[in-house]
């Protein structure tokens, strides 16, 4: 089993800047952030491997970073330019045997 903690979600601004943060109770391979808006389904928003290879969904590139601390077993979501499409429940993944997810974190941009 593997346990995910997420934390850093909230209102924001068009424009503004969010930092996500989620820490796994063991270490991984594969940790990733999805996110699924109201009536969409969930989509891939940027993963990272532990050496450091990164993929971004096209939507984000450019103005999202993944990161990660690998002693710390935790993954970061740096997220800037935000736009009002990138509201979503964001969950934080990684996979070790099964696919595990953690329990979500609301990210909204309003004005």
């Amino acid at each position: 089993q593997v346990q995910l903690v997420e934390s850093g979600g909230g209102l924001v601004q068009p424009g503004g800047s969010l930092r996500l943060s989620c820490a796994a109770s063991v270490s991984t391979n594969l940790m990733g952030w999805y996110r699924q808006a109201p009536g969409k389904q969930r989509e891939l928003v940027a993963s990272i491997t532990s050496g450091g290879s990164t993929n971004y969904a096209d939507s984000v590139r450019g103005r999202f970073t993944i990161s990660r601390d690998n002693p710390k077993n935790t993954v970061y979501l740096q997220m800037n330019s935000l736009k009002p499409e990138d509201t979503a429940v964001y969950y934080c993944y990684t996979r070790r045997y099964s696919d595990y997810w953690g329990q979500g974190t609301q990210v909204t941009v309003s004005s």
